[in-house]
């Protein structure tokens, strides 16, 4: 199961994400970014209660990044251990601003 808490405030968005992002849970984070993205300059996506993550959800970060590149800024924050190993090994610690 996954938890989106998502605001943002005069261009700048956060998302915050718990639980688990994978091949159910990334149809519906993708769902739930649509739109919201527009007109946002900068997108943080703190995933400090993130506990997993599958290439499902992986696509979907490469969306979002594809997306913010034309906009502005897009940076993740707080990636745990398992996390960042996915990173890693997928080659997304390259692509990803990750802080």
């Amino acid at each position: 199961m996954l938890d989106i808490v998502k605001r943002s405030e005069n261009g700048i968005g956060v998302i915050e994400l718990s639980g688990e992002l994978d091949t159910t849970s990334s149809v519906n984070f993708q769902k739930e970014i649509e739109g919201f993205l527009d007109n946002l300059t900068d997108l943080t996506i703190d995933m400090k209660n993130l506990e997993y993550i599958t290439s499902a959800g992986l696509r979907v970060l490469l969306l979002i990044d594809q997306t913010m590149e034309d906009q502005g800024s897009f940076k993740v924050i707080n990636v745990n251990e398992d996390v960042m190993d996915v990173f890693e090994v997928s080659g997304f610690s390259e692509v990803l601003d990750i802080q």
